[in-house]
C-alpha cells in the first residue's frame, strides 16, 4: 500500500510499510527520484529514502567554520569569559 500526501517542502512524499517498500524496493528507489518515500514499521515513519541528488544537497556544506564565526552576531560584543583553574583530573589506571 502507497499513500501520497505533500511534505512541507511541496515535494511530493509517498509512504511505504516495511514489507511492500523491501517487495518493490526498485520501485522505492525510482520514485525517490520526485519525491521522498517514506518507510512505516509498526505504523510509524522509520526511514526516508531520497534520491542522491537530494541527500547530496541537504548535507552540502555551506562555507567554513571561519566564516561561521565571522558571521556571528556575538562577534565584538567584548565578551569577558573568565577560565576556570582546577586541577586536572586524576589519571586512569
Amino acid at each position: 500500500m502507497v499513500n501520497r500526501s505533500t511534505a512541507p517542502d511541496s515535494l511530493p512524499t509517498d509512504t511505504w510499510t516495511l514489507a511492500n517498500a523491501k517487495a518493490r524496493l526498485s520501485e522505492v528507489i525510482d520514485r525517490a527520484q520526485t519525491g521522498p518515500q517514506v518507510i512505516t514499521r509498526h505504523g510509524k515513519p522509520n526511514a526516508v529514502v531520497v534520491s542522491a541528488e537530494e541527500w547530496a544537497r541537504k548535507v552540502a556544506r555551506i562555507g567554513t567554520l571561519a566564516e561561521f564565526l565571522l558571521a556571528s552576531p556575538l562577534r565584538g560584543a567584548d565578551l569577558e569569559l573568565e577560565r576556570v583553574h582546577d586541577a586536572p583530573r586524576d589519571e586512569m589506571p
